[in-house]
């Protein structure tokens, strides 16, 4: 029941049936229920009993609450019974839309006793039963008509359905009083009455209106067990959603985004995609465009991300992972009609640095990398240099991780990075060695930051060497020092993370002047003496795909299919 009636509502100011009229009814319907050929005195009977439906509606939505009606007509709950389960009454259109009213209007939104909670229990049982039971008092109307019992109660499903979702669809435009009555009223008890229906394909329509509902008015929450029930359904495969419905589930529940992020993000880290893979798995999902319509959405499965992050630090496919989503949502942000400041997506990041690391390498021109990227490697070292010397104050350590995570996600600098410390001309290029090194190494563990900076300085010094010899083949000593500098034992404090020397690596393979032939030698030299052949061929996909339909795709992308090849003949 509403809190309050509607204007037309407050103008009944008493109800229009009386005790003896409702008793003559009921024993007009006992008989019709008791006989097995009532259809005839059912449809001679049919109008006035519409008439009386009418006057029933009117009188429900006179009263202010279910237990006033009962109060008022003892035996309209025993007269409801009985009416909907005669099937030459419900098989009627009208006679069926005014006995869900009168039912919609006998639910308690918010049951004052256990009369209401009772009689709430015993109206979803009827409503359930009207869409869908095939019990033997319907046989007898469907076999005088010749129909299928399957067909019959699909059409009267279907019917119904239909006519739940025409009420759904007038929905309010503002807000209204919640003393007010508004068409809002029923929405929850329509999302209840929906709940042993959601694998029920007759009904998707019907629940992704309710989704998709705009809820202005504080009269049309949906129930929380009918969104845990349409979850469960969409997750296990047994309901089919349009995208928008989807994202509108992902919106109002909590359990359902979470299912959804940490399928998609279990699923990368067991199979360990390539890059190229992790691009088509992303890209499918519709997560990230779920993201870029509702900041919302975003924060929680960013959480979701930063708490995988922070316990799995070096795992390279989570970090791929997170770039690459990073990557999609930027792309679905360009895409909305919505201007939304990029702090409401990330609330957590230090503002400073946000925006010149989302701005991808291909919005500026290839001149500008170098200053842009020295600018974020001073900020980022800045950034951190003043959260470690604050380590024990509350901003301290959360705001360098928030940085890192940040760049994590905007890795495409650091691949940029990687590009110029190969391509570069400069000797001393401690930015870019620096900002290579916060990436792979955080959190600074034993304040080793700066002795890993020497070592970084060391391995590219080592690699400059390499691949500017003329020497075929190449000085077998200095593979040797990249090989033992690859396969440096962990306990070994402080040791280089494999990985950023092997990105490096990869990356003078792939960029230097060096003939074909004599890169691909190094690397096959190098990274079969440290075991790391697949590892180098994952980093390799990266590059790969990066440049794919890039403006340097029609030299460098032969160089990386031939680099490709000769790991997989060396394995």
């Amino acid at each position: 029941m509403s809190e309050a009636a509607s204007p037309m509502q407050q103008g009944m100011s008493e109800c229009f049936v009386d005790a003896a009229e409702m008793q003559q009814w009921l024993d007009t319907v006992k008989a019709w229920g008791n006989s097995p050929s009532a259809h005839k005195d059912i449809c001679l009977h049919l109008r006035p009993l519409r008439d009386f439906l009418h006057k029933l509606v009117a009188c429900i939505n006179s009263v202010r609450s279910t237990s006033e009606a009962l109060k008022k007509l003892p035996q309209l709950g025993q007269f409801l019974g009985r009416v909907c389960w005669i099937p030459h009454v419900t098989a009627d259109a009208t006679s069926r839309t005014l006995l869900f009213q009168c039912l919609w209007g006998m639910y308690s939104e918010a049951p004052g006793d256990a009369v209401e909670i009772k009689a709430n229990q015993w109206i979803r049982k009827i409503l359930c039963q009207l869409a869908t039971d095939e019990e033997d008092t319907a046989q007898t109307l469907m076999k005088h008509l010749g129909v299928p019992p399957a067909e019959y109660h699909l059409k009267v499903l279907r019917k119904t359905l239909a006519r739940l979702q025409e009420r759904v669809g007038k929905s309010c435009a503002v807000a209204c009083d919640m003393n007010r009555s508004c068409s809002c009223d029923t929405i929850q008890a329509t999302s209840e009455v929906c709940i042993p229906l959601v694998t029920c394909p007759e009904a998707s329509s019907l629940i992704g209106a309710l989704l998709q509902r705009p809820f202005t008015c504080v009269k049309a929450p949906l129930s929380e067990d009918f969104l845990d029930a349409v979850g469960s359904a969409y997750s296990c495969q047994l309901l089919s959603l349009e995208e928008q419905a989807v994202v509108s589930l992902w919106y109002h529940n909590l359990s359902s985004l979470e299912e959804a992020v940490l399928s998609l993000l279990e699923r990368a880290l067991a199979n360990k995609p390539t890059a190229r893979e992790m691009e088509q798995q992303i890209g499918q999902s519709l997560l990230p465009k779920a993201c870029a319509q509702h900041c919302c959405i975003f924060i929680v499965v960013n959480d979701i991300f930063r708490s995988a992050l922070k316990q799995m630090e070096e795992n390279e496919t989570l970090k791929c992972f997170i770039k690459t989503f990073t990557k999609h949502l930027l792309r679905e942000l360009r895409k909305q009609q919505k201007c939304v400041p990029l702090k409401a997506f990330f609330p957590q990041s230090p503002q400073c640095v946000l925006q010149p690391l989302l701005t991808q390498p291909s919005e500026m021109p290839e001149d500008a990398w170098r200053h842009h990227l020295h600018w974020l490697s001073r900020s980022l070292r800045r950034l951190t240099e003043e959260g470690e010397d604050s380590a024990g104050t509350n901003r301290g350590l959360p705001l360098v991780f928030e940085a890192w995570y940040l760049l994590v996600g905007c890795a495409h600098w650091v691949e940029v990075a990687l590009q110029l410390l190969v391509t570069s001309e400069d000797r001393d290029d401690e930015a870019l060695l620096w900002l290579l090194t916060f990436y792979h190494h955080p959190t600074n563990r034993g304040h080793h930051r700066d002795q890993l900076l020497v070592l970084s300085r060391e391995a590219w010094g080592h690699m400059r060497s390499l691949f500017t010899a003329v020497d075929t083949p190449p000085p077998v000593d200095r593979c040797q020092i990249l090989a033992a500098l690859l396969s440096s034992p962990p306990q070994q404090q402080p040791s280089l993370s494999p990985t950023s020397i092997l990105q490096l690596l990869v990356s003078f393979t792939v960029f230097s002047q060096l003939p074909q032939s004599g890169s691909t030698q190094i690397l096959h030299t190098v990274v079969e003496q440290s075991g790391l052949t697949d590892e180098a061929a994952c980093v390799l996909s990266s590059v790969e795909l990066r440049f794919s339909g890039g403006g340097h795709a029609h030299t460098l992308l032969p160089r990386i299919k031939a680099l490709q090849q000769a790991l997989t003949l060396g394995t």
